[in-house]
């Protein structure tokens, strides 16, 4: 139970981090000169995104197989990307909706389902 309940909330802080820094008006955010960094940063933000919902849902659905935690985290991962390209596009002013944002975040989704699936026993040992 401790376990399910840790791993939500750092599920639930890596979403709150993700909403405030993609909605944050990009004029609070310092200026970085490496081209397309962001789409860098993108793909973590995503990647962690999977991978911490991951784990709630695999202690959550303990008796299930890991198809339903992987499709379950990658579907809300991919949707969440789509609702917070929406949100920068209409509720901010110094962002927009980009398409490659969205790749990116899909990327890091589709890479924490192969990084689960290439570690499922040490996964399998952290999570019981």
């Amino acid at each position: 139970m401790l376990k399910k309940i840790f791993f939500l909330c750092l599920a639930i802080l890596w979403t709150g981090a993700i909403v405030f820094l993609c909605l944050t008006e990009s004029s609070n955010i310092p200026v970085v000169t490496i081209p397309n960094i962001d789409k860098l940063v993108h793909f973590c933000f995503y990647f962690g995104f999977t991978f911490l919902w991951f784990l709630y849902f695999k202690k959550q659905f303990k008796n299930a197989d890991d198809f339903r935690p992987l499709l379950l985290s990658f579907v809300f991962s991919t949707f969440f990307g789509i609702i917070i390209e929406l949100l920068q596009s209409k509720y901010t002013l110094t962002r927009s909706a980009d398409m490659m944002d969205f790749l990116a975040n899909s990327l890091g989704a589709t890479s924490a389902i192969i990084a689960v699936l290439l570690f499922n026993k040490l996964i399998t040992k952290i999570v019981n």
